[in-house]
């Protein structure tokens, strides 16, 4: 399956919208809380600039590129892990994605309630993990009831995974995510059937007004300082702009963004942060005049790779040719690499690099 991102967040903080630019899904926006129950499901092009320098080089008229697959969930509210708000829907929704896209509300809009008193960007952010963080206590708690008795009776598999339990509970308890407790790789491993959410990985998308383009904030600011405290990352645009921006030709949409002094969308930074935080990199391939990214998981193998083609090429797989893009820029071709005996070739073991471009050769 898929790599997935999922947007979260409180009712009206943009959720939807940014999920809109992102995909042009057409999914429901509305100043109230709730327009969105069921998931938005979508996909978006990762933006990557060597593409389309590889794709000259080779001479390809197609260009494919990466995509990222995104999920609109319903927005969170106090008491979500007991219920409220269909809390217990939208938590399952997120336990099925594989990081987080948190997106906070920086922006004022009388017509758009905000579910507190007040924008207050680090409480906004605190209420929503403290739901999370509830939510894996109490999966903790569940976990802890079903192999007790059999961890107290002298099942040294079962003893070892209350250990690492009440670890993590105890880290949880004090306010901490899973995601930034010191856990070694089996202690990670004995946690992977619970789905934590806490255990995801985040990133903090500060969703501006139109006012702050150009300094931010102290909106802006109270958000950074909390995703320096977990070491996440953060990128603020104004998700309503971006999505009006999005709808333009491409030289309407230049003159846009000269207008406004932007340098680049907020949008295509947050989908290549997004892509690295799921532990992705990109390999290209250029055959039958198309040119296209492939998305790989990081430490990921050619016959791995090759999967990703098509099955077909994983079974029968003999070896792939293989260039750094800059190799390819500089040659063209593999066969001019050839000529010159720059291709390396590469057994199925051969862990793939990212900007590596690839032929394949296969049964």
């Amino acid at each position: 399956m898929a790599l997935q991102v999922g947007i979260i967040g409180l009712p009206n903080s943009g959720k939807s919208t940014i999920f809109n630019a992102l995909t042009r899904a057409g999914a429901a926006v509305a100043g109230y809380p709730f327009t969105t129950v069921d998931p938005n499901y979508g996909v978006t092009a990762v933006p990557d600039a060597r593409l389309e320098r590889v794709a000259a080089a080779a001479g390809c008229a197609r260009v494919v590129p990466a995509d990222l697959r995104v999920v609109d969930i319903a927005g969170l509210v106090e008491g979500a892990h007991r219920g409220e708000g269909l809390g217990n829907r939208f938590l399952a929704h997120i336990r099925e994605v594989d990081a987080v896209a948190h997106a906070v509300r920086c922006f004022s809009a009388p017509d758009v309630p905000h579910v507190r008193p007040r924008l207050d960007p680090a409480a906004d952010i605190a209420l929503v993990n403290t739901e999370l963080i509830l939510a894996d206590l109490e999966a903790l708690a569940r976990r802890k009831e079903r192999i007790g008795k059999a961890a107290r009776s002298g099942d040294r598999e079962k003893a070892r995974e209350l250990e690492v339990l009440l670890k993590v509970e105890e880290g949880l308890k004090g306010g901490v995510p899973v995601r930034g407790q010191e856990l070694e790789g089996e202690e990670r491993e004995a946690l992977a059937g619970l789905f934590l959410l806490t255990a995801k990985p985040v990133i903090y998308v500060a969703n501006l007004g139109e006012e702050q383009l150009e300094e931010g904030g102290s909106l802006v600011e109270d958000v950074r300082r909390v995703a320096e405290e977990e070491g996440a990352e953060v990128v603020a645009f104004c998700a309503k702009l971006e999505a009006e921006i999005e709808e333009l030709n491409p030289e309407e949409m230049r003159e846009f963004l000269e207008a406004y002094g932007i340098e680049k969308l907020g949008l295509e930074l947050f989908v290549q942060r997004c892509y690295h935080l799921l532990g992705l990199i990109t390999f290209f391939t250029t055959e039958s005049g198309e040119c296209r990214a492939w998305p790989l998981r990081k430490g990921s193998t050619a016959v791995q790779a090759a999967g990703k083609i098509h099955t077909d090429m994983e079974r029968g797989f003999i070896r792939a040719e293989v260039l750094g893009w800059e190799e390819f820029l500089a040659h063209g071709s593999f066969q001019a690499a050839r000529e010159k005996g720059a291709v390396r070739l590469e057994g199925r073991d051969y862990v793939v690099q990212d900007g590596d471009v690839m032929l394949f050769r296969f049964h």
